[in-house]
């Protein structure tokens, strides 16, 4: 079956579009390409994760201050500060716990979010 595919293939292999393609001559494969995005989007991610926790901070903090005498309004905004509290904790904690399942599956100096060198370091 593999021979199948190598004689199906055009002469010079396939090639993508874009930057995938690498009809511009980048020397930067797919898969640097693909962990460029993932480490963007999980970067992207943690940042969306701290605005949303100061928001959210900042929205139990007034609901706080306006609360006056009334209980419920004042729990309710406790919840809302625990809950971003917890939501930081958690994106965060995330980070690090992917960094140690890195570190004891022994890719400690590669990572387990560098794909490009996760793969090369399987292949060695």
């Amino acid at each position: 079956m593999k021979n199948l595919a190598i004689d199906l293939a055009p002469p010079g292999g396939f090639k993508g579009f874009g930057k995938l393609g690498l009809e511009n001559g980048s020397s930067e494969g797919a898969l640097g390409i693909f962990s460029n995005f993932i480490s963007s989007a999980i970067g992207l991610m943690t940042i969306i994760a701290i605005i949303w926790f100061i928001f959210t901070f900042i929205i139990g903090a007034i609901g706080i201050i306006t609360a006056g005498s009334d209980k419920n309004t004042l729990e309710s905004a406790r919840k809302k500060i625990i809950t971003g509290i917890i939501g930081l904790v958690v994106t965060i904690a995330a980070i690090f716990v992917v960094d140690l399942i890195s570190t004891l599956l022994g890719f400690g100096g590669v990572g387990l979010l560098n794909l490009e060198g996760l793969f090369s370091k399987i292949i060695e």
